[in-house]
């Protein structure tokens, strides 16, 4: 095996990984935490928000920055393949639908949610911070699920399809 080989295998891993971690929020957690009170919600995202940042994920999230357009570059040729114009569309729906999307949309809205005192509020403010946050936090996820699935199926296409 060639090391653009291993380094494909562990980009699509890594990219698999975070494909998962979304689309798990998107069929489970969101849907899960969208039937608690307002107070357990804000509570509850500020936990996951908190937990969230550590080095397993870290890795996976700000690694595959590393490695798609390492990948890009190991699998260049003079001619423009097939193979490194899916890598290309992988390398920018990832950083554009995912890395953007979460740290223009999901992590700006996280930031909010943090500095929210849900013990000091009244309901009415809870509930509509809740409000402020909650369509727009499932909205931004549902986009970063489909671009980091998107990236997936890319690929998982360049890993089967050889050395067309």
């Amino acid at each position: 095996m060639k090391t653009s080989d291993g380094i494909l295998i562990i980009t699509t891993t890594f990219s698999a990984l975070m494909a998962g971690l979304f689309y798990a929020y998107s069929c489970s957690v969101s849907l899960g935490l969208g039937k608690l009170s307002d107070t357990d919600y804000i509570k509850a995202m500020q936990s996951i928000n908190r937990e969230i940042q550590n080095p397993v994920f870290f890795s996976c999230f700000f690694g595959l920055l590393i490695l798609l357009p390492l990948t890009v570059y190991l699998n260049y040729e003079s001619s423009l393949t097939f193979k490194f114009k899916l890598l290309i569309t992988a390398t920018f729906c990832y950083y554009l639908g995912v890395f953007f999307v979460t740290v223009f949309g999901n992590v700006s809205l996280n930031d909010t949610l943090e500095n929210f005192d849900a013990v000091h509020q009244t309901k009415q403010a809870i509930k509509m911070q809740r409000a402020l946050f909650e369509n727009r936090w499932n909205t931004f996820n549902n986009i970063r699920t489909v671009f980091s699935i998107i990236t997936v199926v890319l690929l998982i296409i360049v890993c089967v399809g050889g050395e067309k």
